[in-house]
């Protein structure tokens, strides 16, 4: 992760002397403050790397902010990925948050061009660029300068254009929106893409995003991922180019489109591979039977649920485990002819397969789309799997499921304010295990337990089922030194 100094590389700042030192010499420098725990600070430091090449006259400083707490301090760090900008020694802009775009458009003002009448733009428009970065600093230099160009507030999707998106992500088992086209990559990341795609040999369909804005804008938003290309499988997004490369080279790339029933080449799968029920012999139907009765709940997936082997197993089982719900599960890997012959008694093309009472209910993204829309609940209840639950009782049972439990925004390995960034870290520091609930992801949660605590923000910090507090009292008991005496009495 570490390299030179200025010219195209980031450097580690390890102590303060250092730092003040490269203030005092009145260059230009930016300085990121990261954590090691944080995938949203690994995500931004990529771009930062980018960065560093683009604008090889200014000094690119990383500081692990937890390890250099005189640091952190003294620019008022509370939460990471953070960023801090100066010019001839003085601070002169800052940025909090995973934001490519904002931190292109910051860097390209302050590391840019000073003569007044020139535009910022990056010394190179090479593959060194990551594609947001690119996106980001061409439009600073269209813009000439402008900072009107800066952080613009994201607003929402019409249906139209959601409808439209859809209608593209579905259009192939396989979709790629890159730039260019397959024969002619715009880009070099949408180039390697496209040469993996080949390489596993299956067919996919493209669309390139440099022809059409709304589509290139729009796609961001409502995927959530900021740069391009996005590669898709069944509808649902993988990621980019290192990760569409990190799964081609662990062999899960091909697992997935395999399970998913994507049309190999040269094969005849057919047209998304769905197998047809061909007849299976009557020992291994009953013995499929048997193993699908075999709980009220059954998944069949990759790996164990203490050790997922894929991520869509992962995920179904995280659900079942949100629920609350006792499940049995078998591990397809472990047995090829359960695995084959489920697939066709299920007439079900992937794996995990996950049933209720001996119906199928479906994979991942199924079982996603009925937790967040209460269905799989609803189900669960009137199959007498799951007592109902109100509010109160769910609210209840969330605040006991930890001796020490914090609600906060985000995670611990991502605190989403700097409030409930504090009081991870205080708790981290006290050596305290705790559990924790992300109220951003649940609106029903976040607003109820503001009436249940009569506590009206977040986060919120309970041992044993009482609350403790908020940030302010946390903080003033880990100061007294009597943190870990109360939440261990």
């Amino acid at each position: 992760m570490g390299g030179g100094g200025a010219g195209g590389s980031v450097k580690d700042v390890l102590s303060k002397g250092e730092l003040d030192g490269l203030r005092q010499s009145g260059a230009t420098l930016i300085l990121h403050f990261w954590a090691s725990w944080c995938e949203a600070s690994k995500q931004m430091d990529q771009v930062f790397s980018h960065l560093s090449t683009d604008f090889p006259n200014s000094h690119f400083l990383r500081v692990e902010a937890e390890e250099q707490p005189e640091i952190s301090e003294e620019y008022s760090v509370s939460a990471v990925p953070f960023f801090v900008f100066f010019k001839d020694g003085k601070v002169v802009d800052k940025l909090e948050g995973a934001d490519p775009s904002s931190l292109a458009n910051k860097v390209a003002k302050v590391a840019g061009s000073t003569n007044p009448g020139e535009a910022a733009a990056p010394a190179s428009l090479g593959m060194a660029a990551g594609p947001t970065v690119l996106e980001s600093v061409q439009d600073l230099a269209k813009a000439n300068g402008s900072s009107q160009t800066g952080n613009q507030v994201q607003t929402g999707l019409d249906d139209k254009i959601k409808k439209r998106l859809q209608q593209l992500i579905d259009s192939h088992p396989v979709m790629l929106f890159i730039k260019g086209n397959p024969e002619e990559p715009k880009c070099g990341f949408s180039r390697k893409v496209v040469d993996i795609l080949k390489d596993e040999k299956v067919k996919f369909g493209t669309f390139d995003i440099l022809s059409d804005n709304e589509v290139r804008e729009g796609l961001k938003k409502f995927s959530k991922w900021p740069t391009f290309p996005q590669l898709y499988c069944k509808g649902e997004l993988l990621g980019g180019c290192d990760i569409a490369i990190a799964m081609h080279e662990s062999g899960e790339l091909k697992e997935v489109f395999r399970d998913h029933g994507v049309d190999i080449i040269g094969t005849e799968q057919g047209t998304g591979g769905i197998l047809e029920p061909t007849g299976l012999t009557a020992n291994l139907n009953s013995r499929l039977q048997s193993l699908i009765n075999s709980s009220p709940v059954m998944l069949f997936m990759k790996g164990k649920p203490d050790e997922p082997k894929c991520g869509f197993s992962h995920k179904v089982v995280e659900i079942l485990k949100q629920e609350k719900v006792d499940f049995e599960s078998f591990d397809i890997l472990s047995d090829d002819e359960v695995r084959q012959g489920l697939k066709v008694y299920s007439n079900w093309s992937s794996y995990p397969q996950l049933y209720i009472k001996g119906e199928l209910i479906g994979g991942s993204d199924i079982a996603l789309e009925m937790q967040k829309s209460g269905e799989l609940k609803r189900i669960l209840t009137e199959k007498g799997i799951v007592k109902e639950e109100t509010l109160e009782d769910h609210l209840k049972s969330l605040i006991s499921s930890s001796p020490v439990m914090l609600f906060m925004k985000g995670t611990p390995d991502n605190p989403r304010c700097g409030f409930s960034s504090k009081v991870v870290n205080a708790l981290k520091e006290e050596g305290i295990d705790f559990g924790s609930f992300d109220i951003l992801t649940n609106d029903e949660v976040r607003q109820g337990l503001k009436v249940f605590s009569n506590w009206p923000t977040f986060p919120q910090l309970y041992y044993k089922g009482e609350l403790i507090g908020g940030c302010d009292i946390v903080l003033e008991l880990r100061n007294n030194g009597e943190l870990k005496v109360t939440l261990s009495e």
